[in-house]
């Protein structure tokens, strides 16, 4: 039987829980500062241990989880809830939501950059609603 993990590097940790698809997509967002550890910017090369708070700047939303477990190999979505405690505000996935919720202009393709007026009825649209 394997032993359980003592530390593990963040990033490894954070492709493992499926916060990213890649685990080059998590060691970029540590390098651009939207991974913070217990309030403090960090490299993608530093070592987890448990109970730390990470906090992963996604998109519109902040993500706040708890590290509950270590882990370096990806798991199914259905053991991910072991190795982290979600502790994300419910206004954030609120914020996700209504993101949804706006209309978006979209054009052909080929149809090239809008003229002034075709962008003067998109901002209508926009702005309408």
């Amino acid at each position: 039987m394997k032993k359980p993990l003592e530390k593990v590097r963040i990033d490894k940790w954070l492709h493992a829980i499926r916060a990213f698809k890649t685990r080059s997509l998590s060691s970029d967002a540590c390098n651009s500062g939207k991974i913070k550890v217990n309030d403090s910017r960090i490299k993608p090369s530093k070592f987890l241990v448990g109970g730390e708070i990470i906090t992963i700047q996604k998109e519109a939303i902040k993500l706040v989880y708890k590290v509950s477990g270590l882990i370096d190999k990806r798991v199914s979505a259905k053991l991910v809830e072991n190795y982290r405690e979600d502790m994300t505000p419910e206004s954030e996935y609120l914020i996700q939501k209504a993101a949804f919720q706006y209309p978006v202009a979209r054009r052909k393709r080929g149809e090239g950059r809008p003229t002034k007026k075709n962008r003067r009825n998109i901002d209508k649209i926009k702005w309408s609603t």
